[in-house]
């Protein structure tokens, strides 16, 4: 792909596994070309605890997207996680004295909101502009132009480990990849599965991947409130494993064949065949048990991500309803199950607005790389990141951290 800009590569390092999806621009539409994935055994719960494992799956999971494209990648498109994610609101305002606003007035506002203390072993990720206030008129999007007194701006701050987000990208230099941006998982997914008017009016994803849930609320076209939980699919795989007593392996494929969270569904009589651990015979079980497993658990995460949610006073700010997506949300009611609990209409959101091998990626485990893919066919600009072991090349990828969400808004 090198000297084609218009071949996209999203990478998905996550807890279970690692996926990459190729996209090509076609006359404005991505078209996906080639998808690969790989379990992932190098990550716990969104960060990097094994590099070598991560570069492994990494390679093998970029090569079978590449002989699928037939092409040579070179460069990503990568999405970080974790529960060192945080967010946070922050304000800034600066003396415009009756002039026209300019864009270095914007960048010099945006500045003085971001000026926050940081703690020494954290970084600024992203810098997403809320809202602008002109003098007295608010909920202004882009206030270049206008005449002004003083200018405010409205922002929301992401920060995260500095050694986390390091070992993404050595890991990917490491697996002979360039780095074109890091975003936040949650966000790239938001750009995959939801809509236009979803986001304007003001909705709630949930994307449930393997180690972490991860949350993002969208009002106005702007991102209002993230929010990491470290449970995740992998979490109902052990309550599985444990409540059946059969080992990891067969509960995840139990939970994928079987797994429902909603006992009314299971019919009379039905049964599932359970392998045994140390040899023993199979056993077969009722359905039901299987529900009774899950519902209490996926149940505890909605009403985790409703309390954080209410508890930031944002319980009326997502009246499109709610958007659940990831590699965990394939289970039968789960949906239903969320709709009790928020209150509000709920679906479960695949990838769209994309081309070409669409029935492949139509599932909701891609919609972080599939995101990713539309997040950098979105970028007019593109960077150079060298091939390092974590340091000039991170700090190319920070430098452009505060550009990235313009494209979004």
């Amino acid at each position: 792909m090198q000297g084609n800009e218009k071949i996209l590569v999203g990478l998905d390092i996550g807890t279970t596994k690692i996926c990459a999806v190729v996209g090509e621009m076609l006359d404005e539409e991505v078209n996906i070309i080639g998808v690969g994935s790989h379990p992932s055994t190098g990550l716990r719960k969104g960060s990097v605890v094994n590099i070598e494992s991560t570069v492994d799956s990494i390679k093998k999971a970029v090569e079978e997207a590449e002989l699928m494209a037939g092409c040579d990648i070179s460069s990503v498109y990568v999405g970080i996680a974790g529960n060192h994610i945080k967010g946070f609101n922050s304000h800034g305002i600066i003396a415009i004295k009756g002039r026209e606003i300019t864009e270095a007035d914007v960048e010099r506002v945006i500045d003085a909101a971001k000026a926050v203390a940081i703690p020494t072993d954290r970084e600024i990720l992203h810098v997403i502009p809320q809202e602008f206030i002109v003098d007295d008129m608010e909920s202004i999007q882009n206030p270049v132009g206008m005449t002004a007194i003083r200018l405010e701006a409205k922002i929301h701050i992401v920060t995260g480990a500095v050694s986390s987000a390091r070992n993404i990208v050595k890991c990917c230099n490491k697996a002979g990849l360039e780095v074109c941006d890091i975003v936040l998982e949650s966000l790239a997914s938001g750009q995959a599965v939801l809509t236009d008017e979803e986001k304007e009016l003001g909705c709630a994803l949930a994307d449930m991947g393997g180690g972490t849930t991860d949350l993002a609320l969208f009002k106005d076209n702007n991102v209002k409130f993230i929010y990491e939980l470290t449970v995740g699919g992998h979490n109902l795989t052990n309550d599985i494993s444990i409540g059946l007593r059969t080992p990891l392996p067969e509960a995840e494929k139990i939970k994928i064949e079987h797994g429902t969270c909603v006992p009314q569904h299971v019919r009379s009589g039905e049964s599932i065949e359970v392998p045994a651990v140390g040899g023993r015979e199979p056993k077969r079980l009722s359905k039901g048990i299987l529900a009774e497993i899950l519902e209490p658990r996926v149940e505890e995460v909605f009403s985790l991500l409703k309390q954080e949610l209410f508890s930031n006073g944002l319980e009326n700010s997502f009246p499109a309803g709610f958007v659940l997506t990831g590699g965990s949300v394939v289970l039968d009611g789960i949906a239903e199950l969320a709709e009790s609990v928020f209150g509000v209409p709920v679906r479960v959101g695949e990838p769209n607005r994309i081309g070409g091998l669409k029935d492949i990626v139509k599932n909701p485990a891609y919609a972080t790389a599939v995101g990713l893919v539309i997040f950098g066919s979105n970028a007019d600009t593109k960077i150079d990141v060298r091939h390092s072991d974590g340091g000039a090349g991170f700090t190319n990828v920070l430098n452009r951290m505060k550009q990235w969400f313009k494209d979004i808004i």
